[in-house]
């Protein structure tokens, strides 16, 4: 029972990690550039649902409803003002100016909320409780954990549907296999890397409620470490993938609460990483990444 336990937590975080690695693999596939400063925009999302909740008083699905269009338009705001500008600029700068923004909103969160921890209320307690319990009390299951599993899989579903029967998911391939190319059929380029970049940024406040209601502490670095497990995640699975991003978050949220549980709470994130380095040694393009080579 210890096990599934364990087990069921792994997969819950990897959830989380999966939603936030979606996020990095859309950006990624489709702009050919990492957005670091998505980690950041997690925590901010988690900041309005907190504040809509806690100073509003408002119910926990509007405020969710808020940090997703808050985050929505911070991440269309940061395409434009940050990432448009250098598009034709080299891989360098834009790294630079991702790692720049990160900062930006880090330093914006701390002189707006302060430094001190907040204590995210807790959204998912029905009838009094917050789990289920199995096997004559042996197993219990958190329904903060059901509802992220679930919620990773419905948006998993959703962006696979978008991408492969609309217009707009149509486009965002397009100009993800080429750009000039998809410019001369009339694709508007600039408008699909915004959309990326917004449904990206909602996903992230969708993952902040997640996370922050599963870990109930919120400060303005909140966001960094998960940023960067989400990213191994993403290059974990095959950056670029839907799929991959599924598998390679849940992968590394059980590798990483077995790690806790079996071997040091201390060396779980290095366990973690070590991975990575293995897998990426033997499959340099992650599990369900694609080798792809360039002509010449």
């Amino acid at each position: 029972m210890t096990i599934l336990s364990n087990l069921i937590s792994g997969v819950s975080l990897g959830s989380i990690y999966a939603i936030i690695a979606l996020g990095y693999t859309m950006v990624y596939g489709i702009a050919k550039m990492l957005n670091f400063a998505h980690g950041d925009v997690i925590m901010v999302g988690g900041y309005l649902c907190f504040c809509s909740t806690a100073y509003l008083g408002w119910h926990p699905l509007p405020s969710v409803l808020l940090a997703m269009v808050g985050c929505t338009v911070l991440g269309i705001v940061v395409e434009r003002l940050a990432y448009k500008p250098l598009r034709s600029a080299p891989s360098l700068a834009v790294l630079i100016t991702a790692i720049g923004v990160s900062y930006f909103l880090q330093n914006a969160a701390l002189l707006l909320w302060g430094s001190d921890p907040k204590v995210f209320p807790t959204f998912f307690n029905f009838s009094g409780k917050s789990s289920w319990s199995l096997f004559g009390g042996q197993l219990n299951v958190s329904y903060v954990a059901a509802i992220t599993v679930a919620a990773c899989l419905v948006i998993m579903l959703a962006l696979t549907a978008f991408t492969g029967h609309t217009k707009m998911g149509k486009a965002m391939r397009a100009v993800s296999e080429d750009k000039g190319a998809a410019q001369l059929m009339g694709i508007d380029v600039n408008f699909t890397i915004s959309m990326t970049f917004a449904i990206g940024s909602g996903l992230a406040a969708v993952a902040g409620v997640l996370l922050c209601s599963s870990y109930p502490t919120l400060m303005p670095t909140t966001g960094s470490m998960p940023g960067i497990k989400a990213f191994t995640a993403a290059v974990f699975g095959g950056i670029g993938s839907i799929p991959g991003a599924l598998l390679g978050g849940v992968l590394l949220g059980v590798i990483e609460i077995f790690a806790r549980a079996y071997v040091s709470t201390q060396l779980s994130d290095a366990i973690v990483f070590a991975v990575l380095i293995v897998v990426l040694l033997v499959k340099p393009s992650g599990l369900l990444g694609k080798l792809v080579r360039e002509k010449v």
